[in-house]
């Protein structure tokens, strides 16, 4: 893998207001991509996560729910240093959870990363949204924007319409402020140990942009019922 800094990414900050996430950049708040993804899902998502929490009850919910976001963090931390440097695959000092998952990752996704262009990446669509992609580059020689993702179980590709429409997003964003021509979009996942099952998804060409023009339209719904 070649890290080529070919982009000037920005710095930024995240700020909440009234209970929602935004991003500073340049004294400008643009909402985040899962905050417009949030305050647009449908009826249908809402009521489907309130079934489940009152299914495994809230203390549960919020157990599962808590474990799962701390893992996802860490894994992407260790897959994070690892693209920037400062750390080896093969030296591991700690094996844990989060471990095991960036390491199934990295040796069986990250290994068609032709060049690096930047990880944890601030994008932003001027006026509209701003979101942070996992990582920038060539994957399988061609512009893509990658996403990490810790799963509690395999996953299906028609339940993860949200991860489609996260990084069309980013690589709209992308295209726009730095003029490349990003059409694929690409989604690491991994289950925990034991099993640790690794997926790929891929979104590209024309399903890649029929999900960035859904994404615009939940940016107008947003906008029409939003005020900072």
């Amino acid at each position: 893998m070649y890290w080529n800094k070919k982009f000037n990414y920005p710095v930024s900050s995240r700020v909440t207001i009234n209970g929602s996430r935004y991003y500073n950049i340049n004294n400008t708040k643009l909402p985040s991509v899962t905050e417009i993804l949030k305050a647009t899902e449908s009826e249908e998502k809402k009521n489907s996560l309130l079934r489940w929490r009152t299914k495994v009850g809230e203390d549960e919910a919020n157990r599962i729910m808590n474990v799962s976001s701390a893992r996802g963090t860490q894994m992407h931390k260790y897959i994070e240093e690892y693209l920037v440097g400062q750390s080896r695959l093969e030296l591991t000092s700690e094996i844990n959870e989060p471990k095991l998952m960036s390491n199934k990752i990295i040796r069986n996704g990250l290994c068609n990363l032709n060049e690096l262009w930047g990880a944890e990446v601030t994008l932003s669509f001027p006026s509209l949204y701003a979101g942070t992609a996992d990582a920038c580059g060539l994957y399988n020689s061609k512009e893509s924007i990658l996403d990490f993702k810790q799963s509690n179980k395999p996953k299906k590709r028609e339940w993860i319409e949200d991860y489609f429409l996260q990084i069309a997003a980013y690589g709209l964003a992308h295209n726009e402020v730095y003029s490349t021509n990003i059409t694929q979009g690409v989604i690491l996942v991994c289950t925990p140990p034991p099993e640790c099952i690794f997926q790929e998804f891929i979104l590209s060409d024309d399903d890649f942009k029929k999900y960035q023009e859904i994404f615009l339209k939940k940016v107008e719904v947003y906008n029409s019922k939003t005020v900072i």
